[in-house]
């Protein structure tokens, strides 16, 4: 199960080098923000508002769905 505390964690300290989203399974654009600088920085500031999403997107693609709905619920 992916952390959602450690997603936001990698996001802050590497998120311009892109390791939140390799370790969220997004190789594709975790190399292009890992090439570009988070996408000059500005990709970076916008995942702020998407890892949540990721998360539970990584989660359900792993079949952690009781995961996924206990974070729903202990929103």
């Amino acid at each position: 199960m992916k952390s959602s505390i450690v997603a936001y964690l990698l996001w802050f300290f590497f998120g311009l080098l892109g390791i939140h989203r390799f370790y969220l399974g997004k190789t594709t654009s975790g190399i292009v923000y890992l090439l570009t600088g988070g996408v000059f920085g500005i990709g970076w500031i916008i995942d702020l508002f998407l890892v949540g999403g990721m998360v539970d997107e990584a989660n359900y693609k792993a079949g952690n769905i009781a995961a996924m709905e206990e974070r729903m619920y202990n929103r």
